[in-house]
Formats: structure tokens, sequence, C-alpha cells
């Protein structure tokens, strides 16, 4: 064997080996994937992104109104005329409460004070609809979360089902069982079940854990408004 033969046969195989991607390239399956397949990678990747804002922006949000809102009820407690702070514009849930019951107070009052037990139910009634309604309201976009967590995989699973169809079709065209022909395509079809994992898993971990700070929040609201009630019920005794 002569010197230039020795060096061909060991300079090809290195070529070939050098080619060969040592690791899997995200934006090259992305790329090389059936547009249907990319169609679908694309949703999950911006379901993935707005998860994560809706993450990011509700333990601002909760945080802040957690720590502003115990603020206001320990001055509301405090306060020996408790209508200023109720007539404020603070955008806060036990502000609101208080209104709610006031302002049943007020109407009651006006029309005379006839039955004391049914303004307590009215009070009461009142109240608990304002609860409600800050607790739906926080809770509202937490149903993205709850959507995408229970959605997600399986949007993911229909493009793998998809690319891997698409690959056994190239099978069938190229009259080619080698695994070197569906190999890409598989990789590329299960690519899009592991993105909507992504954005699946910490849509389901998020909604878990948001549902009980919104149901910890509630809790505490019903507490400040049974208190309330409990303090104009006391009043209403005295007239």
């Amino acid at each position: 064997m002569t010197l230039l033969d020795t060096i061909l046969t060991v300079a090809v195989p290195a070529s070939t080996t050098a080619s060969v991607p040592t690791r899997l390239d995200p934006v090259q399956l992305f790329l090389d994937a059936d547009i249907v397949v990319q169609a679908v990678m694309a949703g999950l990747i911006l379901a993935s992104v707005w998860v994560w804002a809706i993450i990011v922006s509700f333990s601002i949000r909760m945080a802040r109104l957690d720590r502003v809102n115990r603020a206001f009820e320990t001055r509301f407690w405090q306060a020996d005329d408790v209508e200023p702070l109720v007539r404020g514009n603070e955008d806060l849930p036990s502000r609101r409460i208080a209104a709610a019951g006031i302002a049943e107070w007020q109407t009651s009052s006006r029309r005379g004070l006839k039955d004391k037990a049914s303004l307590r139910e009215r009070l009461s009634g009142a109240m608990d609809a304002a609860v409600t309604h800050e607790s739906d309201s926080l809770s509202e976009k937490l149903n993205f979360l709850a959507t995408v967590g229970s959605v997600a995989p399986f949007v993911g699973l229909f493009g793998t089902v998809w690319g891997i169809m698409n690959s056994f079709f190239q099978i069938g065209a190229q009259s080619n069982t080698s695994l070197a022909v569906v190999a890409p395509g598989i990789s590329e079809a299960l690519f899009a079940t592991a993105i909507g994992l992504f954005a699946a898993i910490p849509a389901v971990i998020a909604y878990n854990r948001f549902s009980h700070r919104v149901n910890a929040f509630e809790t505490r609201l019903y507490r400040f408004s049974d208190r309330f009630h409990a303090s104009l019920s006391r009043e209403l005794e005295t007239l």
C-alpha cells in the first residue's frame, strides 16, 4: 500500500465521523420538521412563554396584594371611624368587602330598621358576594394554566403521531427500511412531545400552587368579612 492510499484510508472515515452530529440541536430539529409538526411546536412554545409570563406576574401580584391588604386590615381595625378608609380609592379586596357591607347598612337604614335579623342576613350576603367576586377575579387567569397543563401533552402527542406517520411514509416512498431513513423524522416528532411536556409541567405545578394561595387568601377575606359582620351586628343591637 502506497503512502497516498494510507492517507485516503484514514481521512475518509475521519471526515465521515466529523459530519455526524454528536448532540441534539433543538433549533435544527425544529427547522427540519414537517410543517404540521412545526406548527404544533410553535404553538406549544408560545403557550409556554405565556405560562411563564402568568407565573411571574401572578407571583408578583399576589405578594404585593397580600402585603398591602394586611396593612389595610391593620389600619381598619385600629381606626375609630372606618368610613374614610372604606371611601378611599385603594384597589384592595378588603376595602371593597367593607364597602359592600357599609353600602347595605346605609341602604337599609334609609328605609328604616324594621327587621334587624333580615338586615344581618343581607349584610352577610352582600359581603360574601364581594368575597366571591374578589376570589373569582384573582383566579381568572389561572384557567389558562389549567388548560395548558391538561391539553399541551396531547397537542405534543399529536405532533409526534403526525411526525411518525410521515416517517413511515418516507419508508414506503424510498422502499428503504433502514433506521437512518426514519430516525431523523422520529426525533423531530418526539421533540414535539418534549415541548408539550415542557409547557405542561410548569403550568400544572403553578396552577396547583396558585390555587392554594388563592384559597388561602379567600379564607382570610372570609375571616375579615365575618369579623366586620360581627362588629356591625353588635352596633345594630344598640339601635
